[in-house]
């Protein structure tokens, strides 16, 4: 498995350390931030916040993936999200990944400045996102989702299947090998119960071989099992960042990037990745 991930502003060696990528959301509806960020200077200011605390990448959506969120055409979510990306293009030196799963909007802010493509539909709600990536060089995120969660025989099994799904339609797309990431899709088509079980799996996915992200920040699992808030999650959080590291996450998406950030760093010395006490 490669452990490098190139982008047009920089390099993410997974082998040094686990990626920690901030979530900025500049939605009106988004399930934990919604209405926050989605003016252009407090979301530039949350994304400078969050390099300073640690974020490695800066991941920005304009459409809302909760539940009963209310979809929106390509046009309105690049109203949204163009502008911003390229202010924090501006302010900010890390990578930039855009949520999103329309073409259109993956070729807009790649052109703003985004360097990564964050699909929650593991490019097959709009398979020209592939080659909008490919064209650009850019990494691929590749989550897993469904329309209809019905799992016939074993979970893990058919999420490492519908994957595979993915990543050979991004791949006969023409994106890089090294240049694709897979995701499991904590709380996506998956009971808060079957989002525990693929957390407590993460290792299974390792055999696919791509770097594997983790994206359980605040999700309705912990709300669901703890009886907490969605305020009241980033305790919860850490716990599967460490988890997660400890069981091969590669990368973390998290909403608390100073917590989170801590948390990776000394898991990561605990694991020996990329260890450097001098550093």
């Amino acid at each position: 498995m490669n452990r490098k991930l190139y982008t047009q502003h920089g390099e993410l060696n997974l082998a040094k350390k686990t990626v920690v990528m901030g979530i900025l959301n500049v939605t009106p509806d988004s399930f934990s931030d919604g209405g926050q960020f989605n003016d252009i200077d407090r979301a530039v200011k949350q994304a400078e916040k969050m390099v300073l605390e640690g974020a490695d990448i800066i991941d920005i959506g304009g459409e809302s993936t909760r539940p009963g969120h209310t979809p929106i055409s390509e046009d309105e979510e690049i109203e949204r999200v163009i502008p911003i990306i390229k202010k924090v293009r501006a302010a900010v030196s890390v990578p930039i990944s855009i949520d999103t799963f329309k073409a259109k909007t993956a070729r807009c802010a790649l052109d703003a400045g985004a360097d990564i493509v964050n699909d929650i539909w593991g490019a097959k709600f709009e398979p020209e996102i592939a080659n909008v990536a490919a064209e650009y060089k850019a990494p691929l995120i590749l989550m897993h989702n469904r329309k209809h969660p019905v799992y016939r025989y074993n979970l893990i099994d058919e999420i490492k299947a519908d994957l595979a799904e993915s990543i050979d339609l991004a791949l006969n797309n023409g994106v890089e090998e090294q240049q694709i990431i897979i995701d499991p899709g904590v709380g996506f088509a998956k009971s808060a119960e079957q989002s525990l079980e693929v957390i407590q799996n993460l290792d299974a996915f390792k055999s696919l071989g791509y770097p594997i992200l983790l994206g359980a920040s605040r999700k309705s699992v912990i709300g669901h099992l703890l009886d907490l808030s969605t305020s009241e999650r980033d305790e919860a959080t850490a716990a599967t960042t460490s988890y997660g590291i400890i069981n091969g996450a590669d990368m973390v998406r998290v909403h608390n990037v100073k917590m989170n950030a801590r948390i990776v760093k000394m898991t990561d010395l605990l694991v020996k990745k990329g260890v450097d006490l001098d550093g």
